[in-house]
């Protein structure tokens, strides 16, 4: 960008004046008065001219710390301003940051006089309240000349992108409330939540017949077999509605951004359980392959324009593998949508519905509730990303969150 330059309120004062003293001094035959005005004048053109290729010469290096962070925490920011010369000073500097409106207003540094080769550094905190990205910059660079009539700015640089992810709230893990010291039982949970049973899987082609779980398969109707060692590396799924349409608040209480928040903690308690783990939205399913590939997938996560979350509980069917534990985080449901929900998986299945969501009438959140729970579904219901944890926490002790929403 092309430096701009303007007078300043001193400049244009002077320049006022100057004039005033120049006309009124030829009316009345005064010359140290005109000699007075042309001086006044002439100040603010000589004060540009000697601000020439000054702007020029200022360089500058920013830096965040860290470039990446959970919503509700602190980044600093840091930046350095140099003046490159090696001969020639730059006077009275001074810097403003640009920066989204939603992390506040924007911070200004006098700087002041550079010598050649010096540097300056600054910094300021920035605590962005919900998750996406932020750009943080560019910098906007004034110079002004030692006697403040005349100043010219630019912008420098390009932003850096800080990355918002939600916060990953701490679950408990089962064994950690019952056993003593919070050592781990011996047989290692495979249903996320306290179960102790281990899942066997179904019969694939090659798996010798000693292995069949006779009693699983009559159960589930179809051949199962006992899991090796190496095998049991159990299913989660999270299904998490981002329809606009199901969702409503404005900022950190949006219900979106709970819904987001309760899926990140879900899923990332599940991946350090040594689950597997497939995360569907209603538009698709996203990359679970880890912690931060989730985190960050979520950070970018807009709301979608669909209307119906038919398409993610199709998705969450033809999802291949049979999960120990499917947790569907929820948005306003119509009844169609809760009785298509409540026919689709097996296992262990949690509906965590946000209250505060765009519900179509008062009871509307109970009915799809009661839905749900006819469907073997067990359901909550939260406002609040920060009542995750006790209600997780209930559910390890107890093995169960109850038959409604709380």
């Amino acid at each position: 960008m092309h430096p701009r330059r303007a007078l300043t309120a001193r400049g244009i004062c002077m320049l006022a004046l100057g004039a005033a003293a120049l006309t009124f001094g030829s009316l009345v035959g005064q010359r140290e008065l005109v000699g007075l005005g042309v001086l006044l004048v002439a100040l603010p053109a000589l004060s540009a001219l000697s601000l020439s290729g000054s702007i020029g010469r200022i360089t500058h290096h920013r830096s965040l710390s860290p470039e990446r962070v959970p919503a509700g925490h602190d980044a600093r920011v840091g930046v350095r301003i140099g003046n490159m010369s090696a001969t020639w000073p730059v006077s009275s500097v001074s810097v403003q940051d640009t920066l989204p409106t939603l992390l506040g207003h924007e911070p200004r540094y006098g700087i002041g006089f550079l010598r050649p080769g010096a540097t300056r550094d600054v910094s300021y905190l920035v605590r962005p309240a919900v998750r996406g990205v932020y750009p943080i910059g560019p910098l906007w660079v004034s110079v002004s000349d030692p006697l403040g009539c005349v100043r010219v700015s630019r912008l420098l640089g390009a932003p850096a992108p800080l990355l918002v992810t939600p916060v990953a709230l701490p679950l408990t893990r089962a064994g950690t409330s019952d056993s003593p010291r919070g050592e781990e039982p011996p047989r290692r949970p495979v249903g996320g939540i306290g179960e102790q049973d281990p899942i066997p899987r179904e019969y694939r082609h090659g798996d010798e017949m000693r292995r069949v779980h006779w009693r699983s398969t009559a159960r589930h109707g179809e051949l199962m077999v006992r899991r090796e060692e190496q095998d049991r590396r159990d299913l989660g799924a999270v299904l998490l509605d981002t329809r606009a349409s199901a969702h409503r608040g404005r900022g950190a209480d949006h219900s979106l951004e709970t819904a987001v928040a309760v899926a990140a903690s879900v899923a990332v308690h599940l991946l350090g359980s040594s689950h597997e783990l497939h995360l569907h939205t209603d538009r698709a399913r996203m990359d679970a392959s880890g912690t931060d590939a989730v985190l960050d997938d979520l950070a970018l996560l807009t709301p979608s324009g669909g209307t119906s979350l038919l398409p993610g509980i199709a998705g969450l069917r033809a999802a291949p593998g049979s999960p120990a534990l499917t947790v569907a985080v929820l948005g306003a449901l119509s009844a169609e949508e809760a009785t298509e929900l409540a026919r689709t998986g097996r296992g262990r299945r949690l509906a965590l519905l946000c209250s505060e969501a765009a519900w179509a009438a008062p009871g509307a959140l109970a009915g799809a509730a009661d839905i749900l729970s006819s469907g073997g579904w067990q359901v909550a219901a939260l406002a609040s990303p920060t009542e995750l944890p006790p209600l997780w926490h209930g559910a390890v002790l107890s093995h169960s969150f109850g038959k409604g929403p709380r």
